[in-house]
C-alpha cells in the first residue's frame, strides 16, 4: 500500500511530507537534490528537509561514484599505485601523487634530492592555483557571472599545458613519484612557467576587480554559510574551510615537507567565517602559491631528479640504447617492482581543498598490503548541514560550492 505521505516526484526527485516538531506548525517537506543536478558538483545526492524555503535538515547521500581505489592499489606494485592515485582528487593529481610518494619514501627511509623537492613544490602549488581556478569558475557561474568562469579556465588551460608539456599528460600527470619525479623541465617548460608568473598576477586582480565588490556576489556569498572556527575543528574541516573560520593552520607551514619552510609566504586566514571569506582565502592562497614558485624557480638546485640506487624509478630512455645494465633495471622495475620493508607511514600534504593523507601498509612484498587516503573533500562534506539549517534553499548552491568537494575523492 502506498505511504499517504509520499507524493512521486518528478524527474528523479522523491518529495515526502512529514510532521513538524511540535515548534512548528504544520509539515516539513522533504526533497531530494542532486544526484544529477549541476550545482552539487558531481554526483552529491542531498536529503533536505524545508520549511518553506527555509532549511531544517541536509543529509549528504554519497556513494555514486564509489571506483575502489583504494582496493585496487591492494593488486598493484608500488609503482604502479602511482597512476591510481591521480584520480581520486582528479582536480589535484600532482598533490595527490605527492601524498602517496611521500609515504612510500617515508616507509623506505630515503628523501628525494633537492632538485626533486623544488620541482615537487612548483608542480604542487600550480596544482593548486588550477584547483582553486575550477572552484572559482563554476562557483561563479552558477550564481551568475558567467565571464568568470571562461577567465578561470582561460587561465587554468595555461597550467594543463604546462603539465603536458613536462609530464605528457594535460591532467593525470603521473608526476611525482617515490624516489623523485618522472621528468626534468625543459626549455619551453621554463618560458611558459616565467610568462605564466609574470601574467597571472594582474588576472587576479580582475577576478577581485569583478567579484569582491559586485553587489550581487556579495550578497549571494556574505553571511551565507556560516561556519565558526569552532565548529570547523569539531567537524574535522581543513585547508580553505577551516582558514575561512579564522583557524591559523596549514601543513606547508605547520609540518613542513618538501622544504616548504624555506620559502616566504603567508598563510591566508579569513575571520568572517562565510562563503565570502572562503572566497577571499582562496584568491589569496592563489597570489601566495605564485610567491612559492617563483622562488622555488629562481632557487631550483642543481643535480639529479630521483634517488638512483634504489632504482624506483625507470632509466631515461635514451640510456636503453646503450647500456645492458639499465635493460636489466628497466625490466625487473616493471616485471617485480621493489619492495618496502614491512611497516607502516601516513603523510598528509596540504591541498586545494585541505589536509590529503595518505597511509600505507608494507608487508614486505612488490605490492601495499594496505593503502587508505584521508580525503578532505569527504570530511569537508560533514560541514554542509551545519552551514546549511537555517538557511534559504536558494543559498545551497553557494553553500555546496563553498566546500569545493570532488566526488572521486568523497567516494574513492
Amino acid at each position: 500500500m502506498a505511504d499517504p505521505h509520499v507524493s512521486p516526484g518528478t524527474a528523479g526527485m522523491t518529495i515526502t511530507r512529514q510532521e513538524r516538531s511540535p515548534a512548528h506548525e504544520g509539515e516539513l517537506l522533504t526533497v531530494n537534490f542532486g544526484p544529477q543536478h549541476p550545482s552539487t558538483h558531481g554526483v552529491l545526492r542531498l536529503v533536505v528537509d524545508l520549511d518553506g524555503e527555509v532549511i531544517r535538515g541536509l543529509r549528504p547521500v554519497i556513494g555514486y561514484l564509489h571506483t575502489g581505489i583504494e582496493k585496487q592499489m591492494e593488486a598493484l606494485r608500488w609503482q604502479q599505485g602511482v597512476v591510481v592515485t591521480d584520480r581520486h582528487d582528479y582536480l589535484s593529481p600532482p598533490i595527490n601523487n605527492l601524498a602517496y610518494a611521500l609515504a612510500v619514501e617515508k616507509l623506505m627511509g630515503i628523501e628525494a634530492p633537492p632538485r626533486a623537492q623544488a620541482l615537487r613544490v612548483i608542480m604542487s602549488e600550480l596544482t593548486r592555483i588550477a584547483s582553486h581556478l575550477v572552484w572559482l569558475g563554476t562557483s561563479s557561474l552558477e550564481l551568475g557571472a558567467m565571464g568568470v568562469y571562461m577567465y578561470a579556465f582561460r587561465d587554468r588551460e595555461k597550467v594543463l599545458d604546462m603539465n603536458e608539456e613536462i609530464s605528457g599528460y594535460r591532467m593525470h600527470t603521473s608526476y611525482i613519484r617515490p624516489g623523485g619525479v618522472m621528468a626534468d623541465i625543459t626549455p619551453r617548460f621554463a618560458n611558459m612557467l616565467e610568462t605564466f608568473l609574470k601574467e597571472m598576477p594582474s588576472n587576479i586582480d580582475e577576478y577581485e576587480r569583478l567579484l569582491s565588490k559586485n553587489p550581487i556576489w556579495v550578497a549571494r556569498t556574505k553571511n551565507i554559510g556560516y561556519l565558526s572556527g569552532q565548529d570547523a575543528i569539531r567537524l574535522g574541516a581543513t585547508g580553505p574551510m577551516l582558514r575561512g573560520s579564522g583557524v591559523d593552520w596549514d601543513l606547508r607551514r605547520d609540518r613542513p615537507y618538501c622544504g616548504y619552510d624555506r620559502y616566504s609566504w603567508e598563510v591566508q586566514v579569513r575571520t568572517g567565517c562565510d562563503c565570502y571569506d572562503r572566497y577571499l582565502v582562496r584568491i589569496g592562497e592563489m597570489r601566495e602559491a605564485l610567491k612559492i614558485i617563483r622562488q622555488a624557480l629562481d632557487g631550483l638546485p642543481s643535480g639529479p631528479i630521483n634517488v638512483d640506487d634504489r632504482k624506483l624509478l625507470p632509466p631515461p630512455r635514451e640510456e636503453l640504447e646503450t647500456s645492458m645494465e639499465a635493460v636489466i633495471h628497466h625490466f625487473k622495475l616493471f616485471t617485480e617492482g621493489y619492495a618496502p620493508p614491512v611497516g607502516a607511514a601516513y603523510v598528509a600534504v596540504e591541498s586545494g581543498r585541505g589536509e590529503n593523507g595518505c597511509f600505507v601498509v608494507s608487508d614486505g612484498t612488490h605490492k601495499p598490503r594496505r593503502v587508505k587516503f584521508r580525503s578532505a573533500s569527504f570530511v569537508n562534506l560533514q560541514a554542509l548541514e551545519q552551514m546549511a539549517i537555517g538557511s534559504m534553499v536558494a543559498d545551497l548552491i553557494a553553500i555546496i560550492g563553498t566546500a569545493d568537494t570532488v566526488l572521486g575523492d568523497v567516494d574513492r
